[in-house]
């Protein structure tokens, strides 16, 4: 591991890592085009081109009976294993899932009234490409079904004979999810964010992918809503003193599998500092004198995933503010928030942990303010209501109020 002096270095040494490619966003707007202007066609031309796959429009589309047949290739104790994660899941979300309505009511007959609406359509992307990352299904898939989406559609990449992988299918197949498409990077996601003739345009889009889905995701923001802009993935692991070296070391391996992802040591441990000096895991350690300076890195950081190694770690959390999760005690790997936890796996990262949260089911519901007033409500609030919209020049803004009023 690579040794950082301060805290200013080791972000430098972050961003230079994080860093995209040159121009990805010139060529990822032309995607977006094509796709708007061809539809099907083009993304036909680009599962060509991108993932050496040849399909026509109509076997875009997965049917029913490949879905179904998904089960063939799985054993009993996978079916077991899927069911238990999506039950540790469901239960998490179930608790989670805000109320449909709150209510004001006022002695003068004002109502507000905040109801929650779900949306209508939800697209969920499933990276395929180095590995098929099936639990990104029940991560990205239950909270939207507990906060009560209707339309969940899913894209994924093809493999080489065309064929989606089974154990995604298998997991969507259990989560009752019938719409799904075999179509992978930028292109996919701009066909759910722009529509084509096959596939309907959603309301929002969730789930990981490389730079160029990211990218996708960001260009089409506004058009249609999205989780964050997430990736790499990473692991901050602050370490006290006698924390154990094996876990670190296990934890920070667990950490590369992921694509471009990166471990970070924040510790106070000069022994710690130096056996991971001289191992062969990648990533950064950051040596600090004391907890609270370990804890203003790891805020400053702010990082997706944190784990605290120390003999009461739950003393620690009130000194953390920034955090996608976080991971409490020697026994508590991230690989449980991956993949049985139950919170989901879609967390903010690259520092975004600052202003975004984990996705939740409330991610998946509109806000909307319903507005009753008597005339006796209208008349109480008149003269407020005048005084400020005269300030900002909208005096028909106050004329719709007085006609109500004198009549």
């Amino acid at each position: 591991m690579r040794v950082v002096r301060n805290l200013d270095s080791l972000e430098k040494a972050l961003n230079k890592k994080r860093a995209r490619k040159n121009k990805i966003d010139e060529r990822v707007a032309k995607i977006i085009k094509a796709i708007r202007e061809k539809g099907d066609d083009a993304l036909c031309e680009y599962t060509k081109k991108f993932d050496k796959v040849k399909i026509s429009a109509r076997e875009l589309r997965v049917s029913e009976s490949e879905i179904s047949a998904a089960f063939n290739e799985l054993d009993s104790s996978i079916i077991s294993a899927f069911k238990l994660a999506i039950d540790n899941v469901t239960k998490f979300y179930k608790k989670e899932a805000p109320k449909t309505t709150k209510r004001i009511k006022e002695s003068n007959g004002k109502v507000l009234i905040n109801r929650y609406i779900p949306l209508e359509r939800v697209g969920v992307y499933v990276p395929a490409g180095t590995a098929p990352l099936v639990s990104t299904v029940y991560m990205a898939v239950i909270p939207a079904i507990v906060a009560g989406v209707k339309e969940i559609v899913l894209v994924s990449p093809p493999r080489k004979d065309k064929t989606l992988n089974p154990f995604i299918l298998a997991m969507a197949s259990l989560l009752k999810i019938k719409e799904i498409y075999r179509i992978g990077g930028a292109q996919a996601i701009a066909s759910l964010g722009c529509g084509t003739k096959t596939i309907k345009k959603v309301d929002k889009i969730v789930g990981p992918g490389n730079e160029f889905v990211t990218e996708a995701k960001r260009q089409l923001f506004g058009e249609v809503d999205i989780d964050m802009l997430a990736g790499p993935s990473e692991v901050v692991i602050l370490a006290l003193r006698g924390a154990n070296l094996d876990y670190i070391l296990a934890d920070l391996e667990a950490q590369m599998e992921h694509y471009r992802g990166m471990g970070i040591v924040v510790t106070n441990s000069r022994k710690i500092v130096k056996e991971l000096k001289a191992s062969k895991v990648e990533g950064f350690v950051l040596r600090v004198r004391n907890l609270d300076e370990g804890c203003a890195a790891v805020n400053r950081i702010a990082p997706e995933h944190l784990e605290i190694f120390s003999k009461k770690p739950s003393k620690i959390l009130k000194k953390i503010k920034n955090a996608g999760a976080i991971f409490l005690g020697e026994n508590t790997p991230t690989a449980l928030g991956d993949y049985t936890a139950g919170p989901s796996h879609i967390l903010p990262t690259a520092g975004t942990a600052r202003f975004f949260s984990s996705l939740s089911a409330s991610e998946f519901l509109k806000e909307t303010h319903i507005i009753s007033y008597t005339k006796k409500a209208l008349q109480d609030e008149a003269l407020v209501l005048e005084k400020i919209a005269s300030l900002e020049g909208m005096t028909k803004h106050v004329e719709s109020v007085k006609k109500r009023l004198a009549s």
